[in-house]
């Protein structure tokens, strides 16, 4: 078999999305941004003012999509906007850093809160951390369409929990309207308002990071030119009702005057909600949660490296696909291999944090890259809503976001900058090559579509 099966549809693409982006971020942040600005309606501002970013980017990202609907997501769209050697140092810093890093961090918080649960500690959440994330992999190894059905079992399952935190929230009585007034003044002890709204948009964005990934599956997707669209314009818009209403929830169970920190943010309302066994319960919401987060993941970010193969600007076996399943299973271990090595080390958070800024900055420079491919063809069966204002609106926010993350550690973010950077003579003297680049759409493309 030499090329990825379309298998998935417009549900299962959605709900990769939503499971990919809602992690253990809804369960933390709120508590964060609630206490610096101090206010529900700025709150409120912040989750849409994000999720109107987020949705901007996804339109984007769908025309993108829609014009190269391969597998490799941000590489592909990097390479036919700027050329292989941009492409290729964004691959290989997903390769090496992101991509591991963040599942190792997502795997060792997810044993974190099982370890909290069953009462375990030191090795064995290594272990646990570790054994989910080869179980994994072996799932995504075992199928796509395997993959897509647990994935849309644990979305179900994680918007079901909030859900019921929501609806006993009401029913129970278990909060206090009141929580919500002052709706606009802050309250006292607030940060002062402009420096709260900043922080609070940082942290915002990090809740919504990830739905640029999926598009990494366009070359599973069924008629990829308008499921890819739909399901990420459907999944943000889908998150940011989520973050609205659990954020809501968490205010009405706990004042804010009685915010600390997100952890303890988490513990009241539990408490307030199922009593003693408040913290194991919201455990287990996370732990599926993450599972959904850390799934998506190990489906979405190996084909990259695929692409890269195929591209011959990494080994060229990582193309082969897997004879029985017809997934890239080399590109699969090796991220789960990686990412494993990462957690048996425990040196994974100080390396991620010195990439963020990078990272934002190539996701900026993809949807940038959609300005020159519209000068070279207007030829696509999507186009981006709203263009050319949508793409101008992300790329403002993401341009104040880059000044805010360079401004909060200039130095972290000039070294991940100059570190990726070193990838530009290492290109050159091994793996610049011409490359025959097939017409977009055609590298995944199975004649005999199932779905």
């Amino acid at each position: 078999m030499s090329s990825l099966r379309r298998q998935l549809g417009l549900q299962a693409v959605t709900a990769l999305v939503v499971g990919e982006v809602i992690a253990i971020g809804i369960f933390l942040t709120p508590a964060g941004m609630a206490h610096s600005v101090g206010s529900p309606f700025w709150l409120l501002v912040v989750w849409l003012l994000m999720g109107l970013m987020a949705l901007s980017g996804a339109l984007c990202y769908g025309e993108l999509a829609a014009r190269a609907p391969e597998a490799g997501g941000g590489y592909v769209y990097l390479r036919e906007a700027y050329g292989p050697a941009v492409a290729c140092l964004y691959g290989w810093k997903c390769l090496l850093v992101m991509d591991p890093g963040i599942t190792a961090a997502l795997a060792v918080g997810l044993a974190s809160y099982v370890g909290y649960a069953l009462g375990l500690a030191g090795v064995s959440l290594k272990l646990i951390a570790i054994g989910t994330i080869l179980t994994l992999a072996a799932v995504n190894i075992a199928g796509v369409r395997l993959s897509a059905r647990l994935m849309q079992g644990l979305t179900v399952l994680k918007i079901g929990s909030l859900a019921l935190i929501a609806v006993l929230a009401l029913v129970l009585g278990a909060g206090q309207w009141s929580n919500f007034v002052p709706f606009v003044a802050q309250h006292p002890g607030s940060e002062p308002l402009l420096g709260a709204l900043a922080g609070a948009l940082v942290s915002a964005f990090f809740a919504f990071g990830g739905w640029w990934e999926i598009p990494k599956l366009a070359g599973e997707a069924n008629d990829p030119a308008r499921t890819l669209p739909r399901a990420l314009a459907l999944g943000v818009a889908i998150v940011t009702a989520i973050y609205i209403l659990t954020s809501a929830v968490f205010l009405y169970l706990v004042p804010l005057e009685r915010v600390t920190s997100g952890e303890t943010f988490a513990a009241q309302a539990g408490e307030l909600l199922f009593g003693p066994a408040g913290g194991r319960v919201f455990a287990t919401i996370v732990i599926i949660a993450v599972l959904g987060s850390l799934l998506a993941l190990l489906m979405a970010l190996p084909r990259v490296y695929y692409a890269m193969a195929r591209d011959g600007v990494f080994f060229h076996a990582v193309a082969q696909l897997h004879p029985r399943f017809g997934t890239p299973a080399r590109a699969i271990a090796i991220q789960a291999a990686l990412a494993s090595m990462l957690v048996a080390l425990g040196t994974f958070n100080q390396i991620i944090s010195y990439f963020i800024f990078v990272t934002v900055l190539f996701v900026g420079l993809t949807v940038a890259g959609l300005f020159r491919l519209r000068r070279r063809s207007s030829v696509t069966g999507y186009r981006t809503w709203g263009y050319p204002v949508t793409p101008i609106v992300f790329l403002v926010l993401v341009a104040v976001l880059l000044v805010l993350l360079a401004g909060h550690n200039p130095l972290q973010a000039a070294l991940g900058a100059g570190i990726v950077a070193l990838g530009v003579p290492v290109y050159f003297l091994f793996f610049r090559r011409p490359i025959t680049l097939e017409p977009a759409g055609t590298h995944d493309v199975d004649k005999d579509r199932t779905g």
